[in-house]
């Protein structure tokens, strides 16, 4: 049994980092996050789209390119390690999935194209406050195809021009599409931890929406779109593990204290060991994702929270000890350490937290059991 990519798929990995190399350096990442009124890198949106990446896992009859997600997750891998200031991961993990997953034919044949040309930039409202998203938690409601309540934080909410949102219908979940550069849809910025990933407050007030997927199977959806996010955000927070580890090697090797390169002293030697072993672990989980996602696997739900909660784990830890490894100079913003340290806050929130993946995982294990 073959466990690693094949010789295409690492082709396209290895032309995705030369790409990202020459379009999306340090130095283009921190002109977004200087920069108050920049959400986003727009050329390197419309390269990335001319690329073909927004369409990798769309078929071709809608307009992509239709290579299937383990190359999606290659691209990933890359775009993490790059932290490219760009809303990918809202629109193509997250609007293109809910559409390929629950839209119907119409939908699909309206939105996909859009998706894969970088027409449109998405983004999933579901969140309306601290805590996890729950059916109980959701106060949005949809009367008469009109969407009222607040969704907040939402990812790339500034910025993108289609919501899938979660909300109420007769009393049950729905997940519905909303133009949010249509009527009644108010934004408001909010500040994070890392301005290279916009968000913001949405206000809706009797916007237009329309339904994705059965009526009062919202929730359900969700957790299936969830479940394939997880595994592109872990390929992205692999990449940027991985990144984090190559810095503080780099750093170690050239840094002398005392007459000698601080790579030889021991606790610097068991930094990056550990930073290597659970990197490692998290690009095991991943890999094992890939397959359940590619394959439509039963493990999927399993396979989507290990990854997730081992690519959250590993990426925080290496950010963290990556600044610690590059010693006082490390402590200053200028670093571009911080890049990487501030993206790993944000993907360990953007889909739930690891303790929600967690209890997931649990609660999936007891399923399995119990059957």
């Amino acid at each position: 049994m073959n466990f690693d990519f094949s010789d295409d798929q690492k082709f396209l990995k290895s032309e995705a980092r030369k790409f990202l190399e020459a379009n999306s350096s340090a130095a283009q990442v921190r002109k977004v996050l200087d920069d108050d009124g920049k959400a986003y890198d727009e050329a390197l949106w419309k390269a990335v789209a001319g690329q073909g990446w927004l369409g990798a896992a769309i078929p071709e009859e809608h307009g992509g390119l239709g290579l299937g997600h383990l190359e999606l997750c290659v691209i990933a891998e890359e775009l993490g390690r790059a932290v490219a200031p760009i809303p990918f991961a809202s629109t193509v993990y997250f609007l293109a999935e809910a559409v390929m997953l629950a839209g119907d034919e119409a939908q699909k044949s309206d939105l996909l194209p859009k998706i894969a040309a970088g027409e449109v930039i998405g983004c999933l409202a579901t969140s309306e406050g601290p805590g996890p998203v729950t059916p109980g938690s959701i106060q949005t409601t949809v009367s008469g195809g009109k969407l009222t309540g607040t969704k907040v934080p939402v990812t790339d909410g500034d910025i993108a021009t289609l919501a899938v949102v979660l909300a109420k219908e007769n009393g049950k979940l729905g997940l519905f599409l909303v133009d949010l550069t249509g009527e009644g849809v108010a934004r408001e910025a909010l500040q994070t931890v890392d301005p290279t990933r916009d968000a913001a407050k949405l206000v809706f007030s009797g916007a237009p929406a329309t339904r994705l997927g059965p009526a009062g199977e919202g929730f359900a959806l969700l957790e299936q779109v969830l479940d394939r996010a997880a595994i592109l955000l872990a390929f992205e927070q692999t990449g940027g593990a991985d990144k984090c580890l190559e810095m503080a090697k780099a750093y170690a090797l050239e840094r002398y204290a005392f007459g000698r390169v601080i790579a030889s002293y021991q606790a610097i030697k068991h930094k990056l060991a550990d930073m290597y072993v659970r990197n490692e672990l998290a690009r095991s989980n991943a890999y094992y994702g890939a397959w359940a996602l590619n394959t439509n696997a039963p493990e999927l739900a399993v396979a989507a929270s290990a990854a997730r909660i081992a690519a959250s784990e590993a990426y925080w830890f290496a950010a963290k000890e990556n600044i610690q490894t590059h010693g006082g100079i490390g402590f200053t913003w200028e670093v571009d350490a911080h890049l990487y340290f501030r993206r790993s806050r944000q993907l360990g929130l953007v889909a739930g937290a690891p303790r929600v993946w967690k209890e997931r995982l649990v609660s999936q294990l007891e399923r399995r059991n119990a059957a």
